[in-house]
């Protein structure tokens, strides 16, 4: 697909993405979907007021009533518009800088739009081939001012539901808590305190300058959190993207916890060997060994939501259990809940786990293992192109046969290397696994050097 990525579709304001653009998109999704109603929110990016004007007069245009959410995060739709049965547009870029938005697209049944949906409304875009509703039957546009409080108290039923809620009062838990200054900041501080948690916060203010940190909850961007974790004796710190659809976390020594690590430790609690798990190319051999010891299944895709969401389904279509699934940056799924990364709901199900034991603990079985990653930017397709070029020459050139799903995947007797272009920024992403940090490192830095002497021909 040439407009929809991973994750919808995303850009640097003015550039990549515009108001125009997303008048078309919702446009062609109103056009699609025929729906009588559908929803819309945003994170809190300084362009997303803008967009979501833009696709209120798409949506409407079309003739569709439009109930606008205001700022909440990515998961609070996909609630809202599961309960409600309508369709939905959310204005977000998720983790990426304060420059860029971009819209996801949400089901009537509260899925994201998978790989099929997005192409029909794709190629709507492309033909310009729209419904116009006649000045008569134009949308209306309506407010609600609930669905914040309304998404917190579902999680909390759920917890409740299946006795976490209690365990995680008993315990006594401090949780520190970074939003990032994204749609977070609305609801997990109020939804940990209701959990019966002593909650500290940092960057917990609405800000899409993102002044406090860059919102992609990795390592280099946490300082402040792990300062906080310390300082307040928290058991757990937690950082979410900007519209809070991951969650991060930092142990109660103030010490990172790698993203597949946590991912690992909560499928551990979940998997048997009557059930299946899926995950995207880049899978850590971590949940590996988790699947490897329990029996359970493991299934791949190419990275991004809408690829494992579809996988999922596919599954459970076929009477196969899914508990749990996702990615090592924080966004995990728990379908039986919602078929939704939900960070705010994947925090709730890391505190379960910590109740009787410190969190550096509960990893320490996924610390053998070490991570690195390197981002290439490219300017041009040109420039794109020479990159994979050497993608595929370091695979030509290398013992092992790769694995071709999403990019190139080289996989060693206790190492692995993936190489593959950014479905949502314009970086070919390396990413590098081993025993030890500086084999990993050393992977990763020996790939990208092909890629690099793959452009040094470029004019």
């Amino acid at each position: 697909m040439k407009l929809f990525g991973s994750s919808g579709t995303r850009g640097v304001v003015g550039e990549g993405i515009t108001p125009e653009l997303v008048l078309q998109v919702a446009k062609a999704a109103g056009t699609v979907w025929e729906a009588n109603q559908a929803i819309i929110a945003r994170d809190t990016r300084t362009s997303s007021q803008s967009f979501v004007n833009a696709a209120v007069s798409g949506l409407t245009s079309v003739g569709i009533d439009v109930i606008r959410l205001g700022v909440t995060p990515t998961p609070s739709v996909v609630h809202y518009a599961g309960e409600t049965d309508r369709p939905g547009i959310v204005i977000t870029a998720s983790h990426n800088p304060p420059e860029y938005n971009g819209v996801k697209l949400i089901g009537e049944t509260g899925v994201e739009i998978g790989v099929e949906g997005l192409e029909r409304i794709e190629a709507c875009v492309l033909n310009e081939d729209f419904t116009p509703a006649s000045w008569d039957n134009i949308g209306s546009i309506t407010r609600t001012e609930t669905v914040n409080t309304e998404y917190v108290d579902k999680l909390l039923t759920a917890l409740e539901q299946d006795g976490s809620r209690e365990a995680i009062a008993d315990a006594n838990l401090t949780v520190a808590i970074d939003p990032g200054h994204g749609a977070g900041c609305l609801t997990s501080p109020q939804f940990f305190r209701k959990l019966g948690c002593d909650v500290v916060t940092v960057n917990a203010t609405p800000d899409g300058h993102f002044p406090g940190r860059p919102s992609e909850p990795i390592a280099s961007n946490l300082t402040a959190l792990r300062s906080l974790v310390t300082a307040s004796n928290a058991d757990i710190g937690i950082a979410h993207d900007g519209d809070a659809d991951r969650a991060v976390f930092i142990d109660e020594q103030g010490k990172q916890i790698a993203g597949e690590a946590s991912l690992a430790a909560l499928a551990a609690a979940e998997l048997d060997s009557n059930s299946a798990t899926v995950a995207a190319v880049n899978v850590s051999q971590r949940l590996v060994d988790v699947c490897n010891r329990v029996g359970a299944t493991l299934e791949l895709t190419p990275i991004g939501s809408t690829n494992i969401i579809t996988r999922i389904q596919e599954l459970q279509k076929s009477g196969v259990s899914v508990p749990v699934a996702g990615e090592g940056n924080g966004g995990i799924f728990f379908p039986k809940f919602r078929l939704v990364r939900d960070g705010a709901y994947i925090g709730a199900k890391f505190l379960r786990l910590i109740c009787e034991q410190p969190a550096s603990s509960i990893i320490e079985p996924y610390t053998k293992y070490a991570n690195a990653r390197i981002n290439i930017e490219h300017g041009s397709e040109k420039e794109l192109e020479a990159l994979m070029r050497g993608a595929e020459e370091f695979a030509e050139e290398a013992d092992v046969t790769p694995n071709i799903i999403d990019g190139y995947r080289l996989d060693y007797d206790d190492a692995w290397v993936l190489i593959r272009p950014s479905g949502t920024e314009p970086v070919v992403r390396v990413y590098a696994e081993a025993k030890e940090q500086t084999q990993a490192q050393t992977l990763a830095d020996d790939a990208a050097g092909k890629l690099y002497d793959a452009t040094d021909d470029i004019g």
